[in-house]
C-alpha cells in the first residue's frame, strides 16, 4: 500500500506554489494533505464525561468543540486550550445522541437531542459567573413533540432561528425559536404540534420494487452547506433520500400519517436495493463540503460515495429492471453480437510515459497478487489503475484491469465482493463483448450467489469463446449438478416455503448498543458488549395490504391493482466503496469527509479503530486505535488538520499530525500498534458476515425465541443484560 503515490501531490511543491500565486484552494488542499494524514497521532485525550460520548461537533470558527454523552450532559471544550470550559446538566432523562452549536449566535446557543425523544435548547451565556456546584441552568426551549428517540439534529449555516430533528418515530420536525420555546403547548398532545416537515411513518421500502409502507425510523439527516434547501435523510431501510425543502408541503401535525412526499433523488448501491429481509439500514448520511457528493454508512455493510447530481461524471441512475439485467446473459450487449474477438480495442487517450509505465507495473503487481494470494494488495493496485488513472488509460488496458480485479474480488470473498466483481465483469463485457475472462468470471460470481441458471448461461458463452478450455468444461458440469440439486431441494421445500410465504409475520430484530453506559463493562474479544439492549420485534404484513389508507394509517387494505401500478423511482448508484471497518454494533456510527476539500473519508469501527481512505480510489491509508471498544464519531476540524473522535469510552480523542515518522498504520495511546493491517481488516469482515446471533447474548436469544408472536404481543420491550 505504501508504494502507491498519493493524488494530492507533494506538500513542498504546494507550499512553493502558494508563495508564488496564493489561492484559497491551495490552503484548503494543505489542511488534510496526505503527508499530514500519514503523521496523525493522538495528541490529547479530553476527560470530563461519565458515559459514552455519542456526539461531537465543532463550532463554525473551530475554536470550540461540543459533545453529548450517556451521562446526559453537554460539554464545551476549548480547542486552543485543549480543556473543558463548561459542563451543562441538560435535564434529559436518557442518552444524548446529538448536539450542535446554533449558527450566528456567538456560540451561545446549543441544542441537544436524546433518547427521551426531547430536543432542548440552552443559552451558554447563563453559565457566566456560575460555579461547578451551582444549580443547573434551565433549558431555553423544550420540544417534546417526538414520540421516539431523537437520533440527529441539523442546522443551516447563517440561520440562528431554526433547528431540525430526525427521530425514530419516522418524522423530521422543524423547530423555529421565533414561534415558541416549547412544544407541545401546555395541555396539548404530541399530535397537535404543527412542525412536521417530513412524515415518513409510511415511507420505508423493503426493496426497490416495493412501494413505501412501513415506518422509516430516521437515524440521520444533513443540510447542504452550499445549497441549504437540500435536505438528506437516512434511516431503517437501504435508501437515502434527498429533498428540496422548497418543494415540500406546509408543516403539518402528527395527527394523521401521511403518504411520503416525493423526493428529488433516492440513493442506494444497486446490489443493496433488492434485499427484502436483510435488516439493512443506514446509520449516517452526510454531504461533502462542496455539496456535490454524499456519504452513506450502512449497518452490517460498508461506506459508499455517491454524486448528488445523477448527471455527474461517473454516476449511474438505475431502475428495478436494471438490477436483474446486470446479472442476465444476453448475446447482444450494447449492440454487439457475441463472437470471437474481432473488436478494435487499441484506441487510447494520451498518457505520458511515466504514468503508462506506472499503470503497467500496477497491473503486473495485481496479477502477481492474484497468483500469490495477496488479494487485498492486488485489489488496491487495480483500484489505483481504474479509479486513479481510469480516464487516461486505453480501453484494452481498462478491460484487463477490470477482469483482474474481478478475479481478485472473487478470491477475497469479503462482504459483497462478489457484487463488485459482477460490476467489473459487466463493464469489461461492454468494452469487449467477446471477452472470455469477463464471461468466465461472471459465471463464477453468479455461482457464488447461488444463481446457477444465470451462471450456466455465462458458462456456455465462455465455452463458446474457448471450446478447448477444460476448466470451463468442468465448470459447466459443476453448475449442471448444482441446478439438479436445486431442483431436488425445491421439490422437498415447496410445502415449507409456501407456508412461510403465506405467513403475515416475520421476526425482525433491531439491536441498539449505543445505549451502553460508559461505566458498564465490555468484552471486546468476545464481541459482546455488556449493558442495556433495546430489542424490538416488528410485524411483517402482506405487501398487498400494507399501504396508506384513506384515513392516513399504514397497513390499510388496498387492491392488488394498486400494488401492481406502483412504479419504483430511479435510484442513484454508488461511485466508490470504502471497506475495512466494521459497523454492526451501534446505530450512530458516522462516516465523514475530512477537510474543506473532502478528499479523504473516515469512519469509526466496532473494533475500536477508525479508518481513513483516499476518497478518489478507495485506498485505505490509515488505521488508528481510538477507543477501548467502539469508535462512533469522527469529526474534522473546520480549518486545521485536527480530528476529534469518540465512542464507548468516556473520553474524546484529539488527533493531529504530530507523529515523528509518517506511516500508513499507527496505534493510539489507548491500544497497541496495529502491526498486521490485513489481520485486523479480515477480522472485521468476518464480523460483518457473521450471523446476527453471534453478537446476541444467549439469554436474549432464548427470550426472543420463546416470545409469543400473537398480534397482541408484538410490542417493543426492553431486555437488560446482566
Amino acid at each position: 500500500m505504501e508504494d502507491f503515490a498519493f493524488h494530492d501531490g507533494n506538500v513542498c511543491a504546494l507550499l512553493e506554489s502558494r508563495h508564488i500565486n496564493f489561492r484559497q484552494d491551495l490552503t484548503y488542499g494543505l489542511q488534510m494533505h496526505s503527508s499530514f494524514i500519514q503523521r496523525l497521532s493522538q495528541e490529547k485525550e479530553l476527560e470530563g464525561h461519565q458515559g459514552c460520548v455519542n456526539a461531537v461537533a465543532w463550532n463554525s470558527r473551530g475554536s470550540l468543540l461540543i459533545s453529548g454523552s450517556d451521562d446526559t450532559r453537554i460539554n464545551i471544550w476549548s480547542y486552543s486550550g485543549r480543556k473543558l470550559l463548561h459542563s451543562v446538566d441538560t435535564g434529559h432523562s436518557a442518552n444524548i445522541f446529538c448536539t450542535k452549536f446554533v449558527p450566528e449566535t456567538s456560540d451561545e446557543l446549543v441544542v441537544s437531542g436524546a433518547g427521551d425523544a426531547e430536543v432542548r435548547l440552552f443559552n451558554l451565556s447563563r453559565l457566566k459567573g456560575r460555579g461547578q456546584d451551582d444549580h443547573p441552568i434551565p433549558s431555553s426551549a423544550l420540544y417534546r413533540c417526538h414520540t421516539r428517540r431523537v437520533k440527529k439534529l441539523a442546522v443551516e449555516i447563517g440561520n440562528p432561528n431554526v433547528v431540525w430533528s430526525a427521530s425514530e418515530d419516522g418524522t423530521l420536525r422543524q423547530h423555529d425559536f421565533r414561534e415558541g420555546m416549547s412544544c407541545p403547548p401546555d395541555g396539548a398532545s404530541h399530535q397537535e404540534c404543527h412542525n412536521v416537515l417530513l412524515d415518513l411513518r409510511c415511507g420505508a421500502k423493503r426493496s426497490l420494487a416495493d412501494p413505501p409502507r412501513q415506518t422509516l425510523a430516521l437515524k440521520s439527516c444533513d443540510i447542504s452547506s452550499t445549497r441549504p434547501h437540500l435536505l438528506l435523510v437516512g434511516g431503517s431501510d437501504a435508501f437515502a433520500r434527498l429533498y428540496d425543502r422548497r418543494m415540500l408541503p406546509p408543516l403539518s401535525s402528527g395527527q394523521k400519517k401521511m403518504s411520503p412526499p416525493p423526493c428529488v433523488s433516492y440513493f442506494c448501491p444497486m446490489h443493496l436495493s433488492d434485499r427484502v429481509r436483510s435488516g439493512l439500514h443506514l446509520t449516517h448520511v452526510t454531504f461533502s463540503p462542496n455539496g456535490e457528493e454524499i456519504l452513506l454508512s450502512y449497518s452490517g455493510e460498508h461506506v459508499y460515495l455517491m454524486n448528488v447530481n445523477h448527471a455527474g461524471l461517473g454516476t449511474m441512475q438505475y431502475t428495478s429492471g436494471d438490477v436483474s439485467k446486470l446479472m442476465s446473459f444476453t448475446p447482444v450487449l450494447n449492440g454487439f453480437e457475441l463472437q470471437h474477438h474481432v473488436s478494435n480495442l487499441s484506441n487510447s487517450l494520451p498518457l505520458n510515459c511515466a504514468k503508462l509505465d506506472k499503470c503497467r507495473k500496477l497491473l503486473q503487481t495485481a496479477e502477481k497478487c492474484l497468483e500469490g494470494g495477496n488479494y487485498f494488495g492486488g485489489i488496491e493496485a487495480c483500484n489505483e489503475i481504474l479509479d486513479g488513472n481510469g480516464r487516461n488509460i486505453s480501453v484494452i488496458f481498462k478491460h484487463d484491469s477490470l477482469c483482474t480485479r474481478a478475479a481478485l474480488l472473487l478470491k477475497r470473498k469479503w462482504k459483497n465482493d462478489v457484487h463488485m466483481a459482477i460490476r467489473d465483469c459487466y463493464s469489461a463485457r461492454k468494452i469487449d463483448h467477446s471477452s472470455f475472462r469477463a464471461h468466465y468470471y461472471m459465471c463464477e460470481a453468479l455461482s457464488q450467489l447461488g444463481r446457477h441458471k444465470e451462471a450456466l448461461d455465462f458458462a456456455f458463452a465462455a465455452q463458446c469463446l474457448s471450446p478447448s478450455n477444460s476448466e470451463v468444461a468442468e465448470k459447466v458440469e459443476s453448475i449442471k449438478r448444482d441446478l439438479a440439486a436445486d431442483a431436488n431441494s425445491d421439490v422437498s421445500q415447496d410445502g415449507l416455503r409456501s407456508e412461510r410465504e403465506d405467513s403475515d409475520y416475520d421476526e425482525e430484530v433491531e439491536l441498539d448498543f449505543e445505549t451502553l453506559s460508559g461505566d458498564e463493562s465490555h468484552d471486546v474479544d468476545s464481541n459482546v458488549l455488556h449493558g442495556s439492549l433495546n430489542l424490538r420485534i416488528h410485524r411483517r404484513v402482506d405487501p398487498a395490504r400494507e399501504r396508506v389508507g384513506p384515513n392516513g394509517s399504514c397497513g390499510s387494505p388496498s387492491s392488488q391493482n394498486d400494488a401492481t401500478l406502483y412504479q419504483p423511482e430511479p435510484v442513484i448508484d454508488m461511485k466508490q466503496r470504502y471497506v475495512g471497518h466494521c459497523n454492526i454494533g451501534t446505530d450512530i456510527k458516522q462516516a465523514s469527509f475530512l477537510g474543506q476539500k473532502g478528499e479523504y473519508v473516515a469512519s469509526g469501527s466496532d473494533d475500536g479503530r477508525w479508518f481513513i481512505w483516499e476518497k478518489r480510489t478507495g485506498r485505505l491509508i490509515k488505521i488508528l486505535v481510538g477507543d477501548g471498544a467502539v469508535v462512533n464519531c469522527v469529526q474534522s476540524h473546520p480549518f486545521d488538520c485536527a480530528i476529534a473522535t469518540s465512542g464507548i469510552d468516556n473520553t474524546i480523542k484529539l488527533w493531529t499530525p504530530t507523529a515523528p515518522v509518517p506511516s500508513v498504520v499507527a496505534g493510539g495511546a489507548v491500544g497497541p500498534q496495529a502491526a498486521d493491517v490485513l489481520s485486523a481488516i479480515e477480522n472485521n469482515q468476518r464480523r460483518l458476515s457473521r450471523n446476527r446471533e453471534a453478537i446476541l447474548p444467549f439469554e436474549i436469544l432464548e427470550r426472543f425465541r420463546m416470545h409469543d408472536f400473537s398480534e397482541g404481543s408484538l410490542h417493543p420491550f426492553e431486555c437488560a443484560q446482566s
